[in-house]
């Protein structure tokens, strides 16, 4: 079992260079955004902005922290990332533009390669076992993974079951 703090992890620009992620995890490992199965990250945003495509790719986007934003698809969709912990899937060849709610959000991010890999991420409350997953993050309050304390921003790797205080939110990511 690994535990990787959220200070820990590289921010870097956007396939677009219009605002920053972090990487949790990509498989394979190194793989580069025209290469990876799946892709797991942590995104600010922080202005009204498009985001990057990703042809092939299907996406799922939940809001972690901030007021969160409305994002148009295609020019004639919109949906309302507001409410925190709530997954959304979309296509990754959409062309989505945003309008913030308010301030700047954070938000989780599953992308993975359609037609090579399947993924969705799951809410998580209380006690759960977590063999399916491949990674589970803690959004907020503290918990346990295999008797090891998390807190939030904590993402671990490798637990087989996750005690969440009764306040405490996390998202696993099954593939």
């Amino acid at each position: 079992m690994k535990i990787v703090p959220f200070n820990e992890l590289k921010a870097v620009p956007w396939k677009n260079g219009l605002g920053i992620t972090r990487e949790i995890a990509v498989s394979p490992e190194g793989a580069g955004m025209d290469e990876f199965l799946w892709r797991v990250s942590i995104a600010d945003v922080d202005t009204a902005s498009p985001f990057s495509t990703f042809s092939g790719i299907d996406r799922t986007i939940v809001l972690l922290e901030g007021d969160g934003f409305t994002m148009t698809l295609d020019g004639d969709r919109e949906h309302a990332l507001t409410v925190p912990c709530e997954p959304f899937a979309f296509p990754g060849e959409a062309k989505v533009d945003v309008t913030l709610a308010g301030g700047a959000t954070r938000d989780f991010n599953l992308m993975v390669r359609r037609g090579k890999a399947r993924g969705e991420v799951r809410v998580l409350r209380g006690k759960v076992d977590v063999n399916q997953a491949a990674l589970v993050h803690l959004v907020r309050g503290a918990g346990f993974a295999d008797g090891m304390p998390l807190q939030a921003g904590d993402t671990v790797f490798g637990a087989t079951s996750i005690a969440l205080e009764s306040y405490a939110i996390a998202l696993a990511v099954i593939l």
